[in-house]
């Protein structure tokens, strides 16, 4: 059965990415968008169980909307860390199936979870019983295990995708959405345990959104989101025709500005100005000497921000003194006004585009370095 409460997703999100979704990414990326969904890293459920809830789960007010993905198999353990997100406010609990890590998987987490749609249904519905936030499920199209049997050719299989492949996928989707599921988030890629490092499991399988859309015409009524090589505001813009919504990957930590475009294409209605790389950084000041009262580094705040900028005279000085500056002895928040009249001096000294990587980023400035 479908659940009868309704999830309404922006139309788009930035995925959860490990060591680099933290809190202080997430502030930088509001900047951008105050639109957009963020995501937490994963957190495995155990961690919120049993150790330090402040640290892996603090945020501040403005990252909202923010959604805490959860890792683990465990339905009692992950009900109860679903409770504790909650209660500290996130807007929605996403059950991670789709990391294709060998060290995830070892844990019984991840990808591997899309071989047990028993196991995950369970879960969802355990987390769904103890909150009234959205309880969602992030997946891949399909699943090679090379740990149960070496002799698959991983490179060749991914290749393929058969009805049988189809009919699995179909099976865990209807599996989870019986228990509760109220959205999917589904990496249109197979993913590959033990054959694949994590990094080529983003680039080795083909991207298939013929099958995500064959799959989401399947389930109607179901929140559906689409990720995997969205690398500009135009080509997203293309897959919100067929789905619901979009998770936009590293395009939006190493181009942050593509979340600019997204609010500016799909929310014209809100009239909030594109924000320059000088008023970013203004608010970033702002919350970085926020962040010195609890004992915050600059640099764990900065590493964050290196992206800003590309491709335009005086990026790479910016990206230099962002990354040395905020390691020196007894840096603060002045290296972030430094960093403003930096491109403040650039941008007078000649006109410049800010470059995303699609046309709809020209307008900044008026012509590329």
């Amino acid at each position: 059965m479908y659940s009868n409460t309704a999830l309404l997703w922006p139309r788009f999100s930035v995925a959860p990415m490990m060591d680099w979704t933290d809190r202080h990414c997430r502030a930088f990326l509001r900047c951008l968008s105050p639109r957009a969904l963020l995501y937490t890293e994963m957190v495995t459920a155990a961690a919120i169980v049993h150790g330090d809830r402040q640290r892996l789960l603090g945020f501040d007010a403005r990252e909202q909307p923010l959604a805490l993905q959860l890792g683990g198999s465990d339905p009692r353990q992950l009900a109860a860390a679903a409770r504790i997100g909650a209660d500290f406010g996130y807007s929605e609990i996403n059950l991670n199936c789709g990391c294709p890590s060998d060290k995830v998987s070892i844990g019984a987490f991840g990808a591997c979870l899309m071989e047990q749609p028993a196991v995950v249904a369970e879960c969802v519905a355990a987390m769904r019983a103890v909150v009234r936030i959205p309880v969602t499920v992030k997946m891949r199209i399909g699943v090679i295990n090379r740990h149960r049997d070496r002799d698959i050719d991983a490179r060749a299989a991914v290749s393929r995708f058969d009805e049988a492949d189809f009919a699995a996928l179909h099976d865990f989707t209807a599996a989870i959405v019986e228990a509760g599921c109220q959205g999917v988030v589904i990496h249109a890629r197979k993913s590959v345990l033990g054959g694949l490092s994590p990094a080529d499991n983003r680039s080795v399988p083909p991207l298939r959104f013929d099958v995500a859309q064959r799959l989401r015409g399947c389930f109607p009524q179901l929140p559906f989101a689409v990720n995997g090589g969205l690398q500009s505001a135009d080509v997203a813009l293309q897959s919100l025709q067929w789905c619901d919504s979009v998770m936009i990957g590293r395009e939006a930590y190493q181009r942050p500005y593509v979340l600019a475009d997204l609010q500016q294409a799909c929310y014209p209605q809100d009239l909030v100005p594109r924000p320059s790389p000088q008023q970013v950084l203004q608010q970033m000041r702002a919350y970085a000497e926020q962040q010195f009262g609890l004992g915050v580094r600059l640099s764990a705040i900065t590493r964050h921000m290196l992206g800003l900028v590309s491709h335009v005279p005086g990026a790479r000085d910016y990206r230099r003194l962002l990354s040395e500056g905020a390691r020196e002895a007894g840096a603060d928040a002045a290296l972030l006004a430094q960093a403003e009249a930096l491109l403040f001096t650039a941008a007078v000294a000649g006109p410049i585009v800010q470059s995303t990587g699609d046309s709809s980023s020209k307008g900044l400035f008026s012509k590329e370095a």
